[in-house]
C-alpha cells in the first residue's frame, strides 16, 4: 500500500484506517465514557462515530443511485464500539466499491432538506472523506478529555508511515 499515489485510493484507505483507529480506541472506554456528553460535534464519542458512519452510508446510497436507508443516528440505538466496527467494515467496503465504479466527473443527484442538488462524484467523494476527518478530530479531542494516551493515529501522514 505504500506505493499508492492515486488520491482517491488514498482518501478511501485512509478514511477506513483512521475511523477504525478511533473506534478501536473507544473500545477501551467504559460505557459511561463512550456516551459522555461533550459540547462539540454530535455530543459524545458514540454519537460522533455513529454520525460518521451514518453520513458515509447515506452518501454511499446517493452515489449508488439507491433509495437512502434511514440514518444510523435516527434509530437511537446504543451501539458498542464492536458493533460500530462491524458496521464500518460493511459500509466502508460498499463506499469503496461504489466510489471506484464510476468516473469522478459523472454527475449525481441528491435531495437534501427537500432541495435537489447535482454534484460531481469526485466532489462527493472528497466531501465524504474530509467530513470524516472533521469529526475524527472532534473524537480525538473527546478522547484527550478522557485522558486516553496515546491518542489513536489518524492523520494521512501517520497512515502513510504505518504502511
Amino acid at each position: 500500500m505504500t506505493n499508492v499515489s492515486d488520491p482517491l485510493e488514498i482518501l478511501i484507505a485512509h478514511n477506513l484506517w483512521a475511523t477504525r483507529n478511533i473506534i478501536e480506541a473507544c473500545a477501551g472506554l467504559s460505557e459511561e465514557q463512550f456516551h459522555k456528553p461533550f459540547e462539540m460535534g454530535p455530543g459524545s464519542l458514540h454519537a460522533t462515530t455513529t454520525h460518521i458512519l451514518g453520513a458515509l452510508r447515506g452518501w454511499t446510497d446517493m452515489l449508488a443511485g439507491r433509495e437512502a436507508r434511514p440514518r444510523l443516528e435516527a434509530d437511537n440505538l446504543r451501539r458498542t464500539p464492536a458493533d460500530l466496527l462491524t458496521l464500518l467494515e460493511e459500509i466502508a467496503a460498499d463506499f469503496a466499491a461504489i466510489a471506484k465504479a464510476h468516473p469522478l466527473d459523472q454527475p449525481v443527484n441528491a435531495i437534501r432538506g427537500g432541495k435537489s442538488y447535482t454534484f460531481l462524484r469526485g466532489q462527493v467523494l472528497t466531501h465524504v472523506t474530509t467530513h470524516g476527518m472533521h469529526h475524527r478530530a472532534q473524537c480525538l479531542n473527546m478522547l484527550r478529555h478522557l485522558a486516553v494516551n496515546p491518542l489513536p493515529k489518524s492523520s494521512v501522514l501517520e497512515w502513510i508511515l504505518s504502511q
